[in-house]
């Protein structure tokens, strides 16, 4: 889940690389890297730790050429360090690599034995000396990018340059991530697209076992066996501006506050109120095949999986279809119950979550019916599920996922009027009704926003708590499990999530006047039940932090500290509750100093296994 970026033309490379690797560093920031050619000579500058470490060092020792490839790394093999960041270099072989080999100890084995050295504890280390291995007086470069990689098992996406053809640039790419982009007498290469789009809006997204060759002024695509391809770009309308913190103090509360927008633009052409029905423009399916599924299986990781979860409340309530939800790291290892009248759907923020993209893989193998709700535009997941419902949320650069998430829950609310209107279970009335109470989102979003400065003064009275115990009932069971997970995430304080009806089963222990308990209580159908269970909290000492509905007078006589949210039709609760849930996780964090928008050890897309 590494970044990387490469570029090739007119321009010197460094700044523009560097710049790309400020987009992307998200997706790794254990150490980083830029290596460029000028003439037949290299500069290869790495540093361990943040990108602002590579950028000081190339103020000391900058770097010259108008071709260069650059990284930043999310460890897998070896420790962060400096020998262990990229690019590597072998003979005359340098790269950049995104992915893992798996089978890269054997090779190295067979390298050793040829003779070749290694520095690094990395994978990737080994794919410059396997290149460097195929280069003979009759194997030239591109020919000996093409037989290393098809000795490769594993993922990547490399950027490769050789000191002897200081023109030439290859890419190439297998179950990670890449797009090319097309500028004025340039290329780019990167992990994702903001890294590239100040520069070019005219991008070509790789598919898995196509290599490209940059070289004089020309981008020649291939299979890496060496079919040439034709390949049409893909004009992106995303602002760079999109991808900047526009004013706000991280990234993470920037996103926050998009959430409004985010949920308008999901639902925006989608919304066929006279018909009571919404129009989903890249679901590839009939009437006829939805009304054919029998099981609905919903797979996704994180925050994803949250999302999943509330979906099985949307799709088993509105649909009257059984439906799982399966965390996709274990899916495919459990030998699951597929067949062609189960819809699986699988979830991801970026579209290139590996352990997402293999359950996809298995459910099509075993005829299942799929289908993807996908944030990334003709990612992995979304090209290959066929049929996707995009969530217009724009480029989330937190890695705590926060708009991504409320545009999820709004695509599965979407996707279960669809799904009801073809089998008939939701009839035009109660479409009418959904498509009304989803209306009133994106306003009620914005009030909610209005509650920032109350759940930062309730941050400051919890802030130094050691453990949280969030609980919620029905749909917002899973909103209490993302909240806590928002809190671990970015404030490594310890946090869990339950159904209130649980707590008398074991979480009920935990509970006295040093543990915080965040409380899903909004007037609902299963309000009485939830505020039976705050009460036994409070009965036992516990210090109540209140999520109520506007005007609750019942709950402000009794909860510690409320947050009041408007009143909504109850499936849609969880969106509203979600943001608060969000703020208060960002102003702990913020509080006990801790790096919001890149918390440790955490990624944003996890593209390896």
């Amino acid at each position: 889940m590494c970044g990387i970026v490469g570029y090739i033309g007119g321009q010197q490379a460094t700044p523009i690389i560097l710049d790309g690797l400020r987009k992307l560093e998200y997706r790794g920031y254990d150490s980083a890297g830029i290596a460029t050619l000028n003439g037949g000579e290299s500069g290869i500058r790495r540093s361990e730790g943040k990108l602002v470490n590579l950028d000081n060092l190339l103020r000391d020792h900058p770097l010259a050429g108008s071709i260069g490839i650059g990284h930043t790394r999310w460890a897998t093999h070896g420790r962060p360090s400096e020998i262990n960041a990229h690019p590597h270099k072998a003979g005359p072989v340098i790269l950049v690599h995104n992915g893992i080999i798996e089978n890269y100890l054997q090779l190295k084995e067979q390298l050793k034995q040829a003779g070749h050295t290694f520095k690094s504890e990395t994978d990737t280390e080994v794919i410059a000396h396997l290149v460097e291995e195929k280069l003979t007086s009759e194997v030239d470069f591109e020919k000996a990018v093409r037989l290393a990689l098809s000795e490769l098992r594993g993922a990547y996406a490399v950027c490769i340059l050789n000191e002897q053809e200081p023109g030439t640039l290859i890419a190439a790419k297998l179950g990670s991530p890449m797009v090319v982009g097309l500028g004025q007498g340039e290329f780019l290469v990167a992990s994702d697209i903001p890294a590239i789009l100040a520069h070019t809006r005219e991008m070509v997204f790789m598919e898995d076992g196509e290599m490209v060759v940059f070289r004089n002024g020309e981008a020649a695509f291939s299979t890496i066996a060496g079919e040439r391809l034709d390949k049409k770009p893909r004009h992106i309308d995303w602002s760079p501006l999109m991808a900047e913190k526009g004013g706000f103090k991280h990234f993470m509360l920037k996103e926050i506050h998009e959430q409004p927008r985010a949920v308008r633009d999901t639902i925006a052409g989608r919304l066929l109120e006279e018909e009571g029905d919404v129009y989903l423009e890249d679901l590839a399916f009939s009437d006829r095949q939805l009304a054919a599924v029998k099981r609905v299986v919903i797979v996704a990781c994180g925050t994803s999986w949250h999302a999943a979860l509330v979906g099985k409340f949307y799709l088993e309530g509105y649909c009257r279809i059984p439906v799982e939800v399966d965390i996709a790291s274990e899916f495919r290892y459990r030998n699951p119950v597929i067949d062609e009248q189960t819809l699986v759907m699988v979830i991801s923020q970026s579209g290139e979550t590996a352990d997402t993209l293999a359950a996809l893989r298995e459910a099509k193998s075993r005829g299942a019916v799929v289908m993807a709700v996908c944030n990334v535009v003709d990612s992995s997941i979304a090209r290959e599920a066929g049929s996707v419902i995009y969530t217009h949320a724009g480029p989330e650069i937190g890695v705590a996922s926060t708009k991504a998430f409320v545009t999820q829950l709004t695509a599965l609310y979407l996707f279960t009027i669809r799904m009801g209107r073809a089998t008939c279970s939701i009839d035009s009335h109660t479409g009418h009704r959904m498509i009304a109470a989803l209306k009133q989102v994106p306003p009620l979003l914005e009030e909610v926003l209005k509650l920032n400065a109350v759940t930062e003064r309730i941050a400051k009275k919890y802030m130094n708590a050691r453990d949280f115990l969030y609980l919620g009932r029905g749909r917002n069971f899973p909103i209490a499990l993302e909240g806590a997970l928002k809190l671990k995430e970015i404030s490594y304080i310890h946090a869990e999530g339950y159904p209130a009806g649980e707590m008398k089963h074991g979480p009920i222990a935990l509970i006295d006047e040093d543990v915080p308990v965040v409380m899903l209580v909004p007037k609902n159908s299963s309000y009485e039940k939830t505020l039976s269970n705050m009460e036994e909290v409070i009965a036992r000492g516990g210090r109540v932090i209140a999520l109520c509905s506007k005007g609750d007078a019942e709950i402000g006589k009794q909860a510690e500290d409320i947050i009041q949210i408007p009143s909504l039709d109850e499936d849609l609760d969880p969106l509203l509750l979600s943001v608060p849930l969000q703020l208060l996780a960002y102003h702990i964090s913020v509080l006990k100093g801790t790096d919001v928008d890149q918390p440790r050890n955490l990624a944003k897309s996890v593209t390896v296994e």
